[in-house]
């Protein structure tokens, strides 16, 4: 959660999040629990106000159960982009290391990618 040399982050963390409410923030952002038990805790202990979660690595739950948990709205940090670099140093190691192409294996097609964006399109024109 947090650093700082807390002795209760989680305390400290809902702490902090109460004062930006009471400061008037619309959306609470709670980048750092990775439990159950821990977003359960912000969210009924910040109730009304909706609360963000930050998900940047495997943690075992599910959007669909971090809605039921009353997570408001997740964001995912800039995993993304680290896993997009993950799969390219991996392919570039390959490649100078090894002098193979192995590393684009499982790369989806110009098709695949085209018809992705395609399709994201079409649904935010709806």
């Amino acid at each position: 959660m947090l650093s700082g040399g807390h002795s209760q982050p989680l305390r400290e963390a809902i702490r902090r999040l109460r004062a930006y409410a009471e400061a008037g923030a619309d959306v609470l952002y709670a980048p750092g629990p990775r439990s159950r038990e821990d977003i359960t805790l912000i969210v009924t202990e910040l109730s009304p106000k909706p609360v963000n979660i930050l998900m940047s690595s495997p943690s075992g739950l599910t959007v669909a159960e971090l809605a039921l948990m009353g997570v408001r709205r997740v964001s995912v940090g800039s995993a993304l982009a680290r896993k997009a670099w993950t799969g390219f140093i991996s392919a570039a190691k390959a490649i100078a290391e090894q002098g193979t192409f192995v590393g684009f294996e499982g790369a989806v097609s110009f098709d695949e990618l085209n018809g992705f964006f395609r399709q994201d399109l079409t649904q935010r024109q709806k």
